[in-house]
Protein backbone atom coordinates (compact mmCIF):
# COMPACT_ATOMS: atom_id res chain seq x y z
CA UNK A 1 0.00 0.00 0.00
CA UNK A 2 2.76 2.01 1.01
CA UNK A 3 4.59 2.14 -2.74
CA UNK A 4 0.91 3.08 -4.68
CA UNK A 5 1.23 6.04 -6.43
CA UNK A 6 -1.50 8.79 -7.51
CA UNK A 7 -2.22 8.20 -11.08
CA UNK A 8 -1.28 12.10 -12.83
CA UNK A 9 -4.74 11.68 -14.86
CA UNK A 10 -6.66 11.65 -11.36
CA UNK A 11 -5.54 14.69 -10.25
CA UNK A 12 -6.46 18.12 -11.48
CA UNK A 13 -5.03 21.27 -10.95
CA UNK A 14 -5.66 25.11 -10.85
CA UNK A 15 -4.42 28.77 -10.14
CA UNK A 16 -7.10 29.35 -6.36
CA UNK A 17 -7.18 33.30 -5.44
CA UNK A 18 -8.25 33.58 -1.53
CA UNK A 19 -8.95 36.31 0.77
CA UNK A 20 -5.39 35.03 2.20
CA UNK A 21 -3.60 35.26 -1.35
CA UNK A 22 -2.52 33.05 -4.15
CA UNK A 23 -2.90 29.20 -3.57
CA UNK A 24 -2.60 26.59 -5.93
CA UNK A 25 -5.34 24.02 -5.37
CA UNK A 26 -5.05 20.18 -6.40
CA UNK A 27 -8.00 17.38 -6.36
CA UNK A 28 -7.19 14.03 -6.85
CA UNK A 29 -8.53 10.75 -6.27
CA UNK A 30 -6.64 8.36 -4.06
CA UNK A 31 -5.80 4.71 -4.96
CA UNK A 32 -6.34 2.93 -2.08
CA UNK A 33 -9.46 4.75 -1.13
CA UNK A 34 -10.92 5.80 -3.72
CA UNK A 35 -11.85 8.81 -1.99
CA UNK A 36 -11.56 12.40 -3.88
CA UNK A 37 -9.11 14.81 -1.69
CA UNK A 38 -7.95 18.14 -2.00
CA UNK A 39 -4.66 20.25 -1.68
CA UNK A 40 -3.57 24.32 -1.10
CA UNK A 41 0.04 24.73 -2.10
CA UNK A 42 1.18 27.94 -1.43
CA UNK A 43 4.80 29.33 -2.61
CA UNK A 44 7.90 27.43 -4.25
CA UNK A 45 8.04 23.97 -2.78
CA UNK A 46 11.61 24.22 -3.68
CA UNK A 47 13.81 21.08 -2.59
CA UNK A 48 10.53 19.63 -0.89
CA UNK A 49 12.50 20.02 2.46
CA UNK A 50 10.93 21.16 5.66
CA UNK A 51 7.69 21.99 4.10
CA UNK A 52 5.35 23.20 6.60
CA UNK A 53 2.52 20.77 6.08
CA UNK A 54 -0.97 20.73 7.75
CA UNK A 55 -3.38 17.34 7.18
CA UNK A 56 -6.62 18.54 8.27
CA UNK A 57 -9.24 16.30 8.24
CA UNK A 58 -12.96 16.93 6.75
CA UNK A 59 -15.20 18.52 9.89
CA UNK A 60 -18.43 20.05 7.69
CA UNK A 61 -19.61 21.49 10.76
CA UNK A 62 -17.00 22.77 11.81
CA UNK A 63 -15.05 24.25 9.03
CA UNK A 64 -18.48 25.39 6.82
CA UNK A 65 -21.04 25.93 9.20
CA UNK A 66 -18.76 27.78 12.19
CA UNK A 67 -19.75 25.16 15.14
CA UNK A 68 -18.57 26.03 18.01
CA UNK A 69 -18.22 22.83 19.40
CA UNK A 70 -15.05 21.80 18.03
CA UNK A 71 -11.80 23.58 17.19
CA UNK A 72 -11.16 22.16 13.58
CA UNK A 73 -12.50 25.48 11.68
CA UNK A 74 -10.55 27.61 13.82
CA UNK A 75 -7.74 25.21 13.10
CA UNK A 76 -8.40 25.21 9.39
CA UNK A 77 -7.92 29.38 9.04
CA UNK A 78 -4.34 29.02 11.11
CA UNK A 79 -3.25 26.51 9.23
CA UNK A 80 -3.57 28.63 6.48
CA UNK A 81 -2.38 31.75 7.67
CA UNK A 82 0.70 30.02 9.36
CA UNK A 83 1.30 28.49 5.55
CA UNK A 84 1.21 32.02 4.02
CA UNK A 85 3.08 33.88 6.80
CA UNK A 86 6.12 31.11 6.32
CA UNK A 87 5.93 31.80 2.45
CA UNK A 88 5.17 28.36 1.42
CA UNK A 89 3.53 24.97 2.88
CA UNK A 90 0.44 22.63 1.89
CA UNK A 91 -2.38 22.02 3.43
CA UNK A 92 -4.00 18.73 2.64
CA UNK A 93 -7.70 18.37 3.13
CA UNK A 94 -8.79 14.89 3.88
CA UNK A 95 -12.28 14.07 2.99
CA UNK A 96 -13.81 10.71 4.26
CA UNK A 97 -12.50 11.75 7.87
CA UNK A 98 -15.17 13.59 9.59
CA UNK A 99 -16.16 12.78 13.14
CA UNK A 100 -12.55 10.86 12.54
CA UNK A 101 -13.86 8.67 9.94
CA UNK A 102 -16.88 7.43 10.87
CA UNK A 103 -18.77 9.93 8.71
CA UNK A 104 -20.98 12.41 9.04
CA UNK A 105 -24.53 10.57 9.86
CA UNK A 106 -23.02 8.62 12.86
CA UNK A 107 -20.83 11.73 13.63
CA UNK A 108 -24.36 13.56 14.57
CA UNK A 109 -26.01 10.58 16.57
CA UNK A 110 -22.58 10.95 18.49
CA UNK A 111 -23.61 14.47 19.16
CA UNK A 112 -26.69 13.95 20.17
CA UNK A 113 -25.75 11.50 23.11
CA UNK A 114 -22.91 14.21 24.14
CA UNK A 115 -26.15 16.41 24.49
CA UNK A 116 -28.17 13.89 25.91
CA UNK A 117 -26.33 11.73 28.27
CA UNK A 118 -23.47 13.43 29.30
CA UNK A 119 -20.94 11.63 27.15
CA UNK A 120 -17.24 13.03 26.03
CA UNK A 121 -16.15 12.08 22.52
CA UNK A 122 -14.57 9.14 22.80
CA UNK A 123 -17.16 7.54 24.76
CA UNK A 124 -20.11 8.61 22.39
CA UNK A 125 -18.49 6.72 19.65
CA UNK A 126 -17.62 3.66 21.36
CA UNK A 127 -21.23 3.07 22.94
CA UNK A 128 -22.47 2.78 19.49
CA UNK A 129 -19.93 0.71 18.69
CA UNK A 130 -17.72 2.70 16.21
CA UNK A 131 -14.14 3.02 16.27
CA UNK A 132 -12.51 5.80 17.94
CA UNK A 133 -10.36 6.94 15.45
CA UNK A 134 -10.82 5.59 11.69
CA UNK A 135 -9.21 8.12 10.07
CA UNK A 136 -5.89 6.92 6.93
CA UNK A 137 -3.39 9.49 6.40
CA UNK A 138 -2.27 7.24 3.69
CA UNK A 139 -3.99 9.52 0.97
CA UNK A 140 -1.75 12.36 2.67
CA UNK A 141 1.15 11.02 2.15
CA UNK A 142 0.74 10.00 -1.40
CA UNK A 143 -0.25 13.17 -2.37
CA UNK A 144 3.11 14.89 -0.51
CA UNK A 145 5.12 12.32 -2.39
CA UNK A 146 3.51 13.69 -5.39
CA UNK A 147 4.42 16.84 -4.82
CA UNK A 148 7.74 15.52 -4.29
CA UNK A 149 7.81 16.76 -0.80
CA UNK A 150 10.87 14.86 0.88
CA UNK A 151 10.16 16.05 4.81
CA UNK A 152 7.48 18.06 6.86
CA UNK A 153 7.03 20.61 9.84
CA UNK A 154 4.25 19.33 10.34
CA UNK A 155 1.13 21.67 12.22
CA UNK A 156 -0.88 18.99 14.55
CA UNK A 157 -1.36 18.77 18.20
CA UNK A 158 -1.79 15.08 17.94
CA UNK A 159 1.62 13.00 18.44
CA UNK A 160 0.11 9.72 16.68
CA UNK A 161 -0.59 12.07 13.59
CA UNK A 162 2.57 12.58 12.63
CA UNK A 163 3.73 8.80 13.74
CA UNK A 164 1.22 7.77 11.30
CA UNK A 165 2.28 9.83 8.50
CA UNK A 166 5.99 8.28 8.84
CA UNK A 167 4.53 5.10 8.92
CA UNK A 168 3.74 5.90 5.63
CA UNK A 169 7.14 6.65 4.49
CA UNK A 170 7.19 10.70 5.35
CA UNK A 171 9.77 11.95 7.27
CA UNK A 172 8.38 14.71 9.79
CA UNK A 173 11.26 16.84 11.10
CA UNK A 174 9.13 18.46 13.69
CA UNK A 175 6.01 18.93 14.95
CA UNK A 176 4.34 22.18 15.03
CA UNK A 177 1.80 23.09 17.35
CA UNK A 178 -1.36 24.31 16.16
CA UNK A 179 -3.19 25.87 18.96
CA UNK A 180 -5.99 27.85 19.17
CA UNK A 181 -8.07 29.55 22.15
CA UNK A 182 -10.56 27.55 23.42
CA UNK A 183 -14.20 28.72 24.23
CA UNK A 184 -16.87 27.47 26.24
CA UNK A 185 -18.60 25.18 23.60
CA UNK A 186 -15.52 23.25 23.49
CA UNK A 187 -13.66 23.08 26.64
CA UNK A 188 -15.13 19.45 27.36
CA UNK A 189 -14.01 18.26 23.77
CA UNK A 190 -10.72 19.54 23.59
CA UNK A 191 -10.22 18.29 27.55
CA UNK A 192 -11.14 14.85 26.32
CA UNK A 193 -8.58 15.29 23.13
CA UNK A 194 -5.71 16.11 25.63
CA UNK A 195 -6.97 13.32 28.46
CA UNK A 196 -8.05 10.35 26.82
CA UNK A 197 -6.50 10.90 22.80
CA UNK A 198 -2.71 12.48 23.58
CA UNK A 199 -3.26 15.85 22.02
CA UNK A 200 -0.68 18.18 23.07
CA UNK A 201 -2.59 20.94 24.26
CA UNK A 202 -0.94 22.81 27.03
CA UNK A 203 -2.65 26.03 27.01
CA UNK A 204 -5.53 24.21 28.50
CA UNK A 205 -3.49 23.59 31.60
CA UNK A 206 -5.91 24.54 34.53
CA UNK A 207 -8.81 25.29 32.72
CA UNK A 208 -10.12 22.19 32.12
CA UNK A 209 -12.84 19.82 33.75
CA UNK A 210 -10.70 16.87 34.61
CA UNK A 211 -10.37 13.60 32.70
CA UNK A 212 -13.49 12.32 34.92
CA UNK A 213 -15.71 14.96 33.51
CA UNK A 214 -14.84 15.29 30.01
Amino acid sequence: MHERTIDPAEVAESELATRRGPFRVLAFRDPVDGQEHLALTHGSLGDGEEVLVRLHSECVTGDALGALRCECGDQLNSALDAIVERGRGVLVYLRGHEGRGIGLLEKVRTLALQDERGLDTVDSATVLGLPVDARSYGPAARLLRHLQVRSVRLLSNNPAKGRALEDHGVKVVARVPLLVPARTENIAYLTAKRDRLGHDLPHLDGTGPGPGRA
